[in-house]
C-alpha cells in the first residue's frame, strides 16, 4: 500500500467510485467456514454498493419501505421483505463486531419489518 491515496489514508481507488476503506482484507480473521463463505460471497455486492453514490442505497431502502407500508397485499409485503433481507444481510456481516445491544437491536429491526410484511400480506 505505497500508493499516494493509501499514504493519505484514502485507500486504493477502484474504478470511478469512492476509495475503498483502509485495510488489507474484507474478511474476518479466524472465521468459521460458513462465515468465510458468506463474507466471500458478499464482497462483490459490498464493493458495488460502495461504488454507488452515497445517497442511493438509503433512498432505495426508503422507497421500498414507504411502498411496503403504503401498498396493501402481497406487493407491499414483497417490498418489506426486500428491506428485511437487506437489513438482515448487513446485520449478519457486522455481527462479529457488535456488542449484545447492537445485535438485539438489529434482530428486533429485522423482526419488526417482517411482522409488518406479514400484516401487509394479509390486508
Amino acid at each position: 500500500m505505497n500508493s499516494p491515496q493509501a499514504r493519505r489514508g484514502q485507500g486504493p481507488r477502484r474504478g470511478k467510485g469512492r476509495p475503498l476503506p483502509r485495510g488489507d482484507s474484507f474478511y474476518t480473521p479466524g472465521a468459521s467456514d460458513t462465515r468465510s463463505r458468506m463474507e466471500r460471497s458478499s464482497a462483490r455486492p459490498l464493493v458495488w454498493l460502495h461504488q454507488q453514490p452515497t445517497w442511493l442505497p438509503p433512498v432505495v431502502l426508503a422507497v421500498l419501505l414507504i411502498a411496503g407500508l403504503a401498498v396493501p397485499g402481497w406487493l407491499g409485503a414483497a417490498a418489506l421483505v426486500l428491506v428485511a433481507a437487506f437489513l438482515g444481510w448487513l446485520a449478519a456481516l457486522t455481527w462479529p463486531r457488535l456488542a449484545t445491544g447492537g445485535r438485539l437491536l438489529r434482530l428486533a429491526s429485522v423482526a419488526a419489518v417482517l411482522v409488518v410484511a406479514i400484516i401487509q400480506a394479509t390486508r
